[in-house]
């Protein structure tokens, strides 16, 4: 215990003295030596400089062992897979990104190994020199079935033998999560929902979803399926009936990123012809930077605020979280101000007042998420394996 405790305090801190870590701890002097001196000897601990600018001798650092171990993570879209090997201590020593548009639907195996490999060559180092893989992908993978739901937009992810075609191309252990729920697990190990364990993470890109983290862990349901707030029906918006065929739904059609240009066009606010994800966030940068100078795009974020509210409040009332995260390219463009418009019009709607925060892990959640999901569980194998 002692020992990972150790450990633990120089991930978070970065390199202590011995000293240090006998304070942090409640160790003696001699009791922090010995447990040095065998973290060192496992290979989990190297001495890293000396303390510098202080009255008296300079004292011994001691940092994790960067090298100890390395962890790997993915993120999925239809547009390209991302990937990434971060060391034991979270730094990210190796990326690469592998384009899959057009690509055949069977080739999905080669996909992800190729992209593994590229992150693994970036970083130099060896496949067999990775742990634990996390992918994260649009839907989720059914446990009783093994198949992707949720995600009919995702090609060549859907065979029921794609789990064990993975597993056997893999020479590491291979875990699967949804891409939301990995960027709430980004937020609650880095960002805004540090400490939180009763929070939503409301992502809106590509496609409106949600991560409910309920007690301190993500719940997930029984198809995996927890979370699909895009299928949500909400006023204000035609019934969508066959949610799964249409790969939509009431909320999703409401607030979505498909939904801003519509909004922005009833409104006579020119919108450009291009991915809509890319048009909602400039429209919503540009709402959230000249609102008070324009009534248009005043107008544009009142509305969409409202909109955004008015499927939170259905989540508010089932989940009575915390906290609220506004994540993803869409929602996250409207910054500040979005975000007191939807709080607001949540007091409004909604019995219970949850905090509103937008996200602070702007740069690859998903992958940020895959990566932290990875190295934790590769922590626990390397710490207890040295004890």
């Amino acid at each position: 215990m002692n020992d990972r405790a150790a450990l633990d305090l120089l991930l978070a801190h970065g390199p202590l003295s011995r000293t240090r870590i006998g304070k942090l701890t409640g160790l003696s002097k001699p009791t922090a030596s010995q447990l040095l001196a065998r973290l060192e000897a496992a290979g989990l601990v190297v001495a890293t400089g000396t303390t510098e600018g202080r009255p008296g001798p300079n004292a011994q650092l001691y940092a994790v062992n960067a090298r100890a171990a390395y962890a790997g993570g993915l993120d999925v879209n239809p547009r390209r897979i991302l990937a990434a090997v971060a060391d034991i201590t979270g730094t990210t020593v190796g990326e690469f990104e592998l384009p899959t548009p057009g690509r055949r639907s069977d080739s999905v195996v080669r996909q992800v190994t190729d992209a593994l490999e590229g992150a693994v060559k970036a970083a130099g180092l060896a496949v067999a020199d990775v742990r634990r893989v996390v992918i994260g992908t649009p839907g989720a993978f059914d446990p009783s079935t093994g198949r992707l739901r949720y995600a009919s937009h995702l090609p060549g992810w859907h065979s029921t033998t794609l789990l064990d075609e993975l597993a056997a191309a893999l020479p590491m252990p291979v875990e699967y999560e949804n891409d939301v729920n990995l960027a709430a697990v980004a937020e609650q190990r880095l960002g805004v929902a540090r400490g939180d364990e009763d929070f939503v993470l409301l992502w809106n890109e590509d496609g409106l979803g949600a991560a409910l983290f309920i007690g301190g862990r993500l719940h997930r349901g029984f198809t995996g399926g927890a979370g699909e707030v895009g299928f949500l029906p909400v006023p204000g918006t035609p019934l969508v009936r066959q949610v799964v065929r249409a790969n939509s739904g009431g909320f999703q059609e409401l607030a979505g990123a498909q939904s801003v240009p519509r909004l922005a066009k009833s409104l006579g606010i020119d919108t450009p012809e291009t991915p809509y994800a890319e048009v909602a966030a400039g429209l919503l940068t540009r709402a959230a930077a000249g609102h008070e100078q324009d009534d248009r795009l005043a107008e544009l974020l009142r509305l969409y605020a409202q909109r955004l509210a008015t499927g939170l409040a259905s989540v508010t009332a089932v989940l009575d979280p915390e906290l609220i995260v506004l994540a993803g390219g869409v929602t996250a463009a409207g910054g500040e101000p979005l975000r007191a418009l939807v709080q607001a019009e949540l007091a409004e709607l909604a019995a219970s007042r949850p905090r509103l925060l937008i996200g602070e892990v702007q740069h690859r959640p998903v992958l940020r998420g895959a990566l932290e999901s990875a190295l934790a569980t590769t922590r626990d194998e390397v710490f207890d394996t040295a004890r």
